[in-house]
């Protein structure tokens, strides 16, 4: 790996980690469905713009909207919407831990939609994983009722669910589309959903949204959390291993916790940083792949020669 992808890599890592903590000062300022409706809609306008800046076709054919719907439905309702409802009672590092056990449960869902069988390095990661999310919920276990808390991890848990579930989704019906394209409309069309849903529930104080440094943040949440943050992904994607991309974001909750402690005072307990610990480990676990299966993946998506 040469010094520009490893720096990218970095880059991305420092963007995603500290978004956790971001979002959860603006759920202080903004309202949360107009916020990710508002979020969405940035993110999506500024892909728009990127797309139409590389010459690239931005609508999708008729027979494509069915899907892309319903993806977006996961991913914004499903996904975006219910966590940043969940990250108004959880700290942000936590958050990011929770939500992160994604890679996990990916394991399960593809064993049985992608035919991707569930092997001895990832049922070690689901134990691993599993283990630290008792951990982290230790104490409420021991001292189980119903709080605010518990509901917004037990949220978060679900967002990964669904995250998770998109990203079968898109492997499964979207492996070859144009990934731009699809993330502007799925952003697009579920941002217009809540945005509408929220104008109805939610009230408009223009004087919050009208403040220089509130839009600059939601700005930065948007455009650069969001849309910066996919085409970095995607630029990482393409030139290294998808095992090796996969593996280089997963500092990103170990990070979160970081920079929650950090910047915004959160504490974090023992039972917090080992769950965090064993969480890690089992995602990395769950997307180890023997070398000689590398290869053959490497073989099997490689050009024909003409």
């Amino acid at each position: 790996m040469n010094i520009k992808v490893f720096s990218v890599i970095c880059l991305l890592c420092l963007i995603w980690s500290s978004l956790w903590g971001l979002v959860k000062y603006s759920l202080g300022i903004f309202p949360p469905f107009l916020f990710i409706s508002v979020r969405l809609l940035l993110g999506a306008a500024a892909l728009m713009l990127f797309q139409w800046c590389l010459g690239k076709s931005v609508l999708p054919e008729k027979s494509e909207w069915k899907r892309i719907i319903i993806l977006s439905l996961l991913v914004c309702i499903g996904f975006y919407a219910t966590q940043t409802f969940a990250m108004q009672f959880v700290d942000s590092g936590l958050s990011a831990v929770l939500v992160f056990t994604m890679p996990i449960i990916i394991g399960v869902l593809a064993h049985f939609f992608l035919n991707e069988r569930l092997n001895r390095p990832k049922i070690l990661g689901l134990i691993l994983g599993t283990s630290g999310l008792v951990a982290i919920l230790w104490r409420q276990i021991l001292d189980i009722h119903f709080n605010a808390t518990l509901f917004g991890e037990a949220l978060l848990i679900v967002t990964a669910f669904f995250w998770a579930t998109s990203t079968v989704y898109i492997k499964k019906y979207f492996a070859q589309y144009d990934k731009i394209k699809l993330t502007i409309w799925q952003m697009g069309i579920g941002g217009f959903i809540i945005f509408f849903t929220a104008l109805c529930f939610e009230p408009v104080q223009w004087e919050v949204w009208s403040n220089l440094f509130n839009f600059s943040l939601l700005t930065y949440i948007a455009v650069i959390g969001t849309s910066f943050g996919f085409v970095l992904w995607s630029w990482i994607v393409s030139q290294v291993d998808a095992f090796v991309a996969s593996i280089s974001i997963m500092s990103i909750p170990v990070l979160g916790l970081f920079f929650g402690y950090w910047l915004w005072n959160e504490p974090l307990g023992s039972n917090v940083i080992l769950g965090a610990v064993f969480i890690c480990l089992g995602i990395l676990c769950s997307a180890y792949q023997p070398k000689a299966k590398l290869m053959q993946n490497s073989l099997s998506h490689a050009p024909e020669s003409k």
